[in-house]
């Protein structure tokens, strides 16, 4: 009996595997590589700024242009005299100064549009990268000056979002999670701010680039408040992921009913737990899967979420209890090491599978405990996603057992989200 449960189940993957309806096609390219920075947070999260600052024909136009070298001179003279024009009475007289005014996103704006051809350096940068890379993907429906602007003006309040949240102590999204550890109403907040504001002028004070003052104030912040987590384990082809990376290239797609089975993880609920049960309870499902020969990979996807400020990243402890434990080559597992909730599963995964040249419209499974699968099929994780993220990170499938879910990854989920820059 147990036999034939078995036999009619994998029955019931490959039947959903070839009804699998087709991804939409975008012009994008999966073979496009993402320009690389110094920072690997400011890459993922301010890509248009990280390829102002790195593609040299660019940099130049900008750095030459008068109004936008008065913006870089304007925030450094902030820094500079802030030591002076500042008070204890004013706990945010610095972040203020670093933060873009609407004026200065207007100023910039206008600039751009201004600066803008199709055949110089600026038109290049939206038809070689801002296009391609499907990073600013909501706006590809606009032209592509408007792409370019747009962009902007969701670095620039990207930026903003990270000082309010990791500067000022606003709370975001998710307060027990994400927020700052310092008390931004005791007086050695001050002396911090103090401390990075001297930091922050040392490493900008030769700059002409507009934006680059407050960049690096967001970062320093970041790094202060220990939430560097958007930069965990990078390069993921070159670390983590590399030998799965490389047996990718090798794979006979049609050999398989799914890209990739995704394991969602699941937080323990105390600092020194590294990996949860519920965890290992969602590995033991993949694995049989696995097993069984439904896909070339498993995807154990999870950042350093619960509890708050924990060292253990869930999608890497995953992959070692895979390893060791239930005996996955480690060929076979992908790890995703940045997502902090089920949204970004979904999400990351479908990132993953295209900048991996993974085939994109082929079908996937999400393998989990019953209730999250519940949750995802559904109790509201499409319209979480739409309230987040502004899109739904994937489409539904069939759920085919208590435990798995097939979906279809969305290729919106290129986005970079700039209210999360612990995973943008």
């Amino acid at each position: 009996m147990i036999f034939l449960k078995r036999v009619s189940l994998l029955l019931l993957f490959a039947l959903t595997s070839i009804c699998a309806p087709a991804q939409d096609s975008m012009a994008l390219s999966s073979g496009y590589k993402l320009v690389k920075t110094a920072s690997s947070i400011q890459q993922r999260n301010y890509y248009l700024l990280t390829l102002f600052q790195e593609l040299p024909a660019v940099r130049k136009l900008l750095e030459q242009d008068t109004e936008l070298k008065r913006i870089a001179a304007d925030k450094i003279y902030a820094l500079t005299h802030a030591q002076e024009q500042c008070n204890l009475l004013n706990r945010f007289c610095y972040t203020d100064r670093m933060k873009f005014s609407t004026a200065e996103i207007n100023t910039v704006s206008k600039r751009l549009a201004d600066l803008y051809t199709a055949d110089n350096a600026l038109g290049n940068l939206v038809s070689q990268h801002l296009v391609p890379s499907g990073t600013y993907i909501l706006y590809s429906n606009l032209s592509p000056l408007d792409m370019l602007v747009k962009a902007w003006e969701q670095d620039a309040k990207g930026v903003n979002y990270t000082i309010s949240v990791y500067a000022e102590g606003v709370k975001p999204a998710y307060p027990k999670i994400d927020s700052i550890s310092f008390n931004v109403n005791d007086k050695q907040y001050v002396a911090t701010v103090r401390k990075a504001s001297k930091n922050v002028l040392q490493q900008v004070k030769n700059t002409n680039l507009f934006f680059v003052p407050a960049v690096q104030f967001a970062l320093q912040f970041l790094d202060i408040g220990g939430w560097k987590l958007a930069a965990d384990a990078e390069p993921l082809e070159t670390t983590v992921n590399k030998t799965a990376i490389a047996k990718a290239k090798n794979i006979n797609w049609n050999d398989y009913n799914y890209a990739v089975i995704l394991v969602p993880g699941a937080g323990p609920e105390n600092s020194k737990t590294k990996i949860s049960e519920e965890s290992k309870e969602r590995c033991r499902i993949a694995a049989t899967h696995y097993q069984a020969g439904l896909a070339p990979f498993v995807i154990v996807s999870g950042g350093r979420v619960h509890p708050y400020k924990t060292k253990y990243c869930e999608a890497l402890e995953m992959k070692k209890f895979m390893i060791d434990s239930l005996k996955v080559p480690e060929n076979a597992i992908i790890a995703e090491p940045y997502a902090r909730h089920t949204t970004t599963n979904m999400r990351n995964c479908a990132r993953i599978i295209f900048r991996y040249g993974m085939p994109f419209g082929k079908s996937c499974l999400v393998s989990t405990t019953a209730a999250q699968s519940l949750y995802i099929h559904e109790l509201g994780l499409d319209k979480r996603c739409e309230q987040e993220l502004g899109y739904i990170a994937f489409r539904k499938g069939m759920r085919l057992t208590k435990y798995d879910v097939v979906f279809y990854p969305a290729i919106a989920s290129l986005q970079i989200n700039p209210t999360e820059p612990l995973d943008p």
